[in-house]
């Protein structure tokens, strides 16, 4: 049954607030009452919303571009559409759907402009789906969009126990591509079964085992480490090689603005693909090109994630659900994200 517009404008939500710089045990539940869906926009139920490095970076104050305190966290969600404003065709009220939302998604219900929804194939799983959304989109430009990888090619992925790592890595296996990647020992053996070649991202002898498995150097690195990582995965290119940067989970913690570090990532990703050497880097970002070409950002968001949606439909592509958590309990949740004990990734089911 659809909902009235009048319904709309009464229904009461829960969501998860964060009020400032706290740890998780100062996340706040509230509930308040949802404006109906403005021209463009669906009313979303939430099914599912997941637990990234971003979160963990805003809850620092020291995520790029998150908004100001309180608001509420949530990257990406998988729900189901169940009321649609003006513009928006009413065929889509009841459709599973998948949206990267950068906030809003750790609530019980949500509003989204119906131009970024992604439909998710019948029979997978809400929370399954979820892993997959910004993670995936992440792994398939980076893989494929910024690094160009292909069959018989050999990459380096850190942290390939990750969100993003173990979907990218089966998406390279996947695609034929040879795969070292960086976890801690316990992840070991289901890397192996992924066909992944593991190494102890603590390993004083790190680079040496890199060059044992590939002597001529990887074609790609993929790291989302920090500076000091992203020189030494730099170093273990081949020549033609990219290293792809997204992150700098190294310096989570820390304290401070993270721009400095950011502009010092930038300044020297823009000196290595100066050197003649044939090599080269970029530095990923999400979100980039969506205010400067947003039909262009959509239409590459809509493809490559319905590629991965379509992939974990078919079995390809295992998800990593590493637990799912009711909104209640989501300090809990915050902290097993954070812990990096974990394969895959935390998911809210509200």
């Amino acid at each position: 049954m659809t909902q009235t517009l009048h319904a709309t404008r009464s229904i009461q939500i829960t969501e998860v607030v964060l009020p400032g710089l706290v740890k998780p045990t100062g996340l706040q539940l509230q509930q308040r009452t949802l404006p109906e869906p403005a021209a463009g926009q669906v009313l979303v139920q939430v099914e599912a919303s997941g637990i990234s490095f971003a979160e963990q970076g805003m809850r620092r104050g020291r995520y790029p571009g998150q908004p100001k305190f309180p608001f509420v966290p949530g990257y990406d969600l998988v729900g189901t559409v169940r009321e649609v404003g003006t513009e928006v065709d009413r065929a889509v009220i009841g459709t599973r759907v998948a949206v990267a939302t950068k906030i809003g998604g750790w609530a019980t219900y949500a509003l989204v402009d119906a131009a970024d929804l992604v439909q998710v194939p019948s029979g997978v799983d809400p929370a399954e789906a979820e892993t997959v959304i910004v993670n995936g989109i992440t792994a398939w430009q980076m893989l494929f969009r910024s690094a160009r990888a292909k069959s018989g090619q050999t990459i380096l992925v850190h942290g390939a126990n990750g969100g993003v790592g173990s979907i990218l890595v089966q998406l390279a296996r996947h695609a034929g591509i040879q795969v070292i990647g960086t976890a801690s020992p316990r992840h070991h053996d289901a890397l192996r079964e992924l066909g992944v070649e593991p190494i102890d991202y603590n390993a004083p002898d790190l680079t040496e085992q890199v060059r044992r498995l590939a002597p001529d150097g990887v074609n790609a690195a993929f790291d989302h480490l920090g500076l000091d990582s992203a020189r030494r995965s730099f170093d273990l290119l081949a020549r033609g090689g990219i290293l792809v940067a997204y992150g700098m989970a190294a310096d989570l913690n820390e304290e401070g603005s993270m721009l400095p570090m950011f502009l010092r990532m930038v300044g020297q990703i823009v000196a290595w693909t100066a050197l003649p050497n044939g090599r080269r880097a970029s530095f990923y970002d999400f979100w980039s090109g969506k205010t400067v070409t947003p039909k262009v950002f959509r239409r590459h968001q809509h493809e490559d994630l319905s590629q991965v949606l379509d992939l974990l439909a078919q079995g390809v592509i295992t998800p990593y659900v590493a637990a799912r958590f009711p909104l209640s309990e989501v300090v809990r949740a915050m902290e097993l994200a954070e812990s990096r004990t974990v394969m895959g990734k935390v998911v809210l089911v509200p």
